[in-house]
């Protein structure tokens, strides 16, 4: 395939890895295993406040999440319990893969621009540590657009900010739903399998798919 002017970057999961979160629900006396549990229902409730034509944070809604979920679990200082798990976003690592594809693809002169449903400063700390600041023209939230990812004006306002087409620019994710609106949008969508996993068939198939960000350098420079 052609080389994109602009690649826009997914940040949780894509970039971040949340695994380090699990430790934060551990913290608060709550089971590893609902960090799955409520990062799918901030998701469905971001989407779902999107397809009634309504807006909230990324961060109003996660917390709204916990604070139903941590007292199921016995979580007694919910107020607490939510700060902590919260506070644990900024301090994300990125996985192995981002650094050194993403600086392969800087060099080759691709547009680097971040595109998240969370907000921009709460990323702004893992990007830093891991020395991507420089590398990034543009960070993006859906806070600017007031829809989240995957409406199509999410896409639409990302690439009206770059001044780029929206035919010139591909969206990177980890998550087929967010690959799928980019493509309706008129981007083109390259799907991060981490996992080997099976994209699901009822979304547009992607225009690429890859294993990392090492992976998308080799593909894109070949």
């Amino acid at each position: 395939m052609d080389v994109p002017e602009v690649l826009l970057l997914d940040v949780n999961e894509t970039l971040t890895d949340l695994e380090p979160l699990r430790l934060r629900f551990a913290d608060v006396g709550a089971p590893e295993s609902v960090l799955d549990r409520w990062f799918a229902a901030t998701l469905r409730d971001g989407f779902a406040l999107t397809a009634a034509d309504a807006f909230a944070s990324f961060g109003d809604v996660a917390a709204g999440v916990l604070r139903t979920l941590l007292p199921s679990y016995g979580v007694d200082d919910v107020p607490a319990a939510v700060r902590h798990v919260l506070g644990g976003f900024s301090e994300l690592p990125v996985h192995p893969d981002v650094v050194p594809g993403l600086t392969r693809l800087h060099a080759a002169g691709v547009r680097l621009v971040t595109l998240t449903n969370g907000s921009v400063a709460t990323s702004t700390p893992v990007l830093e540590r891991a020395g991507l600041l420089p590398m990034l023209e543009q960070r993006l939230s859906v806070d600017d657009a007031g829809r989240w990812k995957p409406h199509r004006e999410a896409y639409l306002h990302a690439v009206g900010v770059c001044g780029v087409d929206p035919a010139r620019a591909a969206l990177v994710a980890v998550h087929p739903w967010d690959v799928d609106g980019a493509l309706r949008a008129g981007l083109r969508g390259l799907w991060v399998d981490r996992h080997e996993g099976i994209y699901p068939s009822v979304f547009t198939p992607p225009t690429l798919t890859v294993r990392g960000f090492d992976d998308l350098a080799d593909a894109l420079q070949a």
